[in-house]
């Protein structure tokens, strides 16, 4: 395991769009370990592979909770509902906040590291976290839906 270089500001990969995982081989799995390593040592709650410069539609998450630390492979939402609106940021953007809005409440269908498919469902913190990072596997960064800009507490 060992730590990956975040991918940050204007770097041009953070606006691709990644590709499925079609083989959950051995590089697939140290992407994974690498991922988890690299977000802790940020002190980050999501990451998506693209921002440390794989184009493969991988993410973790972690956002401290019970059951919320979880790897998504191929991940679609399929279902949201209800709305919240609230500060966010990301490891791509370091020192920047801004208020977000976001379904409050989200449902995926993913792929897990052993390739087993799930559906999990989130709410708050972790429905923001799955918009968040499914965005970046297509591309879309955070600050093109920044509502206002926020100091990071």
């Amino acid at each position: 395991m060992a730590l990956r270089n975040i991918r940050v500001d204007d770097d041009p990969i953070l606006r691709k769009v990644s590709r499925p995982v079609e083989n959950l081989d051995q590089r697939v799995q140290v992407l994974i370990d690498d991922m988890f390593d690299t977000m802790y040592d940020a002190e980050g709650v999501g990451l998506a592979a693209v921002q440390v410069g794989v184009l493969k539609q991988v993410i973790v998450i972690d956002t401290g909770e019970e059951d919320e630390k979880m790897v998504l492979i191929n991940p679609e939402i399929i279902a949201s509902e209800g709305e919240q609106e609230g500060p966010e940021g990301c490891l791509s953007f370091p020192g920047k906040a801004g208020i977000v809005t976001r379904p409050n409440k989200v449902t995926v269908r993913a792929m897990d590291r052993e390739g087993n498919i799930f559906e999990k469902t989130g709410e708050g913190l972790l429905a923001r976290a799955f918009c968040h990072e499914i965005d970046h596997l297509h591309g879309q960064v955070y600050i093109d839906k920044v509502k206002e800009w926020v100091n990071r507490e």
